[in-house]
């Protein structure tokens, strides 16, 4: 097993199984926010080959072996997060185009993330941001997860970052493993209307680098 950039050749390959990827790190959250798993997997194929976008390649680190991808975690500079969500905008044109969502899909997609937003705190500019970390079931056991998460540290100190944060569902496993990684609970954060359909408090985790 290897951790290699996602170049663009790399993102091509896998971008069929990025979704699950990504879904699987908040369930109940991705269902809220999107309404539709098929809109949630067209949006983050079409972002995973976008780069500056939120899902996009240019900011993933793969774990592969015999050209299999076994997980992948996804991390830049804090102050990125709120501006690839905003370059996703460039997506939509394509999306509705193609059927996956209609306006009032769109207007409900837009009102139910402005409810959501509240559950992702501000990050500092000295912060390198983990936005997803994942591994396939199959795969976990295997210290992917060590591995990956232990990249991004390295990644953060080379790009002069003082801590590494990441947001989690306050219910997600993943909190006892990014516990066991040295991470500590910094803030918990509600969002009514959020919570009313199940999506649990969410958590920001973060470490010292």
């Amino acid at each position: 097993m290897e951790l290699i950039q996602a170049g663009l050749s790399r993102a091509q390959g896998f971008v069929h199984e990025i979704p699950d990827l990504i879904y699987a790190t908040g369930p109940v959250s991705y269902d809220y926010h999107f309404g539709s798993r098929s809109l949630f997997d067209g949006l983050v194929r079409r972002s995973w080959l976008t780069p500056g976008t939120l899902f996009g390649a240019d900011a993933a680190m793969l774990a592969v072996e015999d050209d299999n991808l076994l997980g992948v975690v996804i991390a830049f500079r804090g102050p990125e997060y709120r501006l690839r969500i905003a370059a996703l905008d460039v997506l939509w044109p394509e999306i509705l185009a193609s059927g996956e969502c209609d306006d009032a899909g769109l207007r409900g997609l837009i009102e139910r993330s402005e409810h959501a937003h509240w559950l992702n705190p501000v990050l500092r500019p000295d912060i390198h941001y983990v936005h997803a970390l994942s591994v396939k079931p199959e795969h976990r056991g295997r210290q992917i997860g060590v591995r990956l998460l232990s990249s991004a540290m390295e990644a953060g100190r080379i790009d002069g970052c003082t801590a590494l944060e990441l947001d989690v569902l306050s219910d997600n496993p993943a909190v006892h493993f990014y516990a066991s990684m040295g991470l500590e609970l910094l803030v918990e954060s509600r969002a009514p209307k959020p919570e009313v359909f199940g999506v649990p408090p969410e958590w920001r985790m973060g470490k010292l680098l």
